[in-house]
């Protein structure tokens, strides 16, 4: 069957078409994207704004007339940390609901964490042992570890790319105190709970998900998308310490420059590298392997573990 998951997240709002049925592999059919940035489109009492909630609308149905176009026979909505924290959320989701007949299913962070567990799992199958996850999305990171298809434990801390360069990084370059300062911040919010991971002794498999870690490890020497999802891609502590620095001195212009990364996520970079790198410090990790599947996939795997075998 062709799924559609409809991702309405931090900084996009992305459709990925797939072909799937139980017990394969789901071949990526189509992708569409539309940059929102829904956590820079907050009032100051922490609501979506009526002209954020009109461009969310807005590319709900570009979404919509693309998984028709591509014969789409379900599709998999939901969103997380930008809606999920809206102080409106409810009535964002009510006039989505009335405006496009689509009814978004918020999840939770730890929810967000188990699913892209599940993704890295599916990926990195059985024999990578006891797994430990980090995803860098635009308002959270997400962190699980585990031995089997379930994480025993699972975490969502506010430390995403996005809500943190809005909050704490408005320079361009940014004041090097201001960097200095969510480098505090973001190590105290991870150092709370590392010992809930590391009390589980060490993984066997350290994986990293998200824009944010491919852009990291593609500008730290790993290969370009276009040699392929099966080709390995590894980010090392070591690269991180060398690159974070440098990116603080860069304009978002310079950032965008670098190989891999998008105008729109260039801003954002250097609290998304500021997170990675006290991620890896804090855990006491000398690398990570990037994985190609992450929070939408372990959405298609769940609703395919759900369906009957024929």
């Amino acid at each position: 069957m062709r799924l559609g998951v409809l991702d309405v997240g931090s900084n996009t709002v992305h459709l990925l078409v797939v072909d799937a049925h139980p017990g394969a592999c789901p071949l990526p059919a189509h992708s569409h994207k539309a940059e929102l940035r829904l956590a820079e489109l907050l009032d100051k009492g922490g609501a979506i704004s009526d002209a954020g909630v009109a461009r969310l609308i807005a590319a709900i149905h570009e979404a919509q007339q693309a998984a028709e176009d591509k014969g789409v026979e379900e599709v998999l909505p939901f969103a997380t940390s930008a809606i999920r924290e809206a102080t409106n959320a409810d009535a964002v989701l009510s006039r989505v609901k009335d405006e496009t007949g689509i009814t978004l299913s918020v999840l939770s962070g730890p929810e967000e964490a188990r699913l892209t567990f599940l993704a890295a799992r599916r990926w990195f199958g059985w024999s990578a042992g006891k797994l430990l996850v980090l995803d860098i999305g635009g308002g959270s990171l997400e962190v699980a570890y585990g031995l089997d298809e379930e994480p025993d434990v699972a975490v969502s801390l506010p430390l995403g790319a996005g809500r943190l360069t809005t909050a704490s990084l408005p320079g361009d370059p940014p004041d090097p105190q201001d960097v200095r300062a969510l480098r505090r911040h973001v190590r105290t919010e991870i150092a709370r709970d590392v010992g809930q991971f590391t009390r589980n002794g060490r993984p066997d498999h350290v994986v990293a998900t998200s824009k944010t870690f491919k852009q990291l490890a593609r500008i730290a020497g790993a290969a370009r998308s276009a040699e392929g999802p099966y080709t390995q891609r590894i980010l090392a502590r070591t690269s991180l310490e060398e690159w974070v620095p440098r990116l603080a001195t860069m304009t978002v212009k310079q950032r965008a420059a670098l190989p891999g990364v998008s105008e729109g996520r260039a801003r954002q970079l250097l609290a998304g590298a500021l997170v990675a790198e006290a991620a890896l410090d804090l855990f006491g990790l000398d690398e990570v392997e990037i994985c190609p599947w992450a929070l939408r996939e372990g959405v298609i795997l769940r609703r395919l573990d759900h369906l009957p075998t024929v």
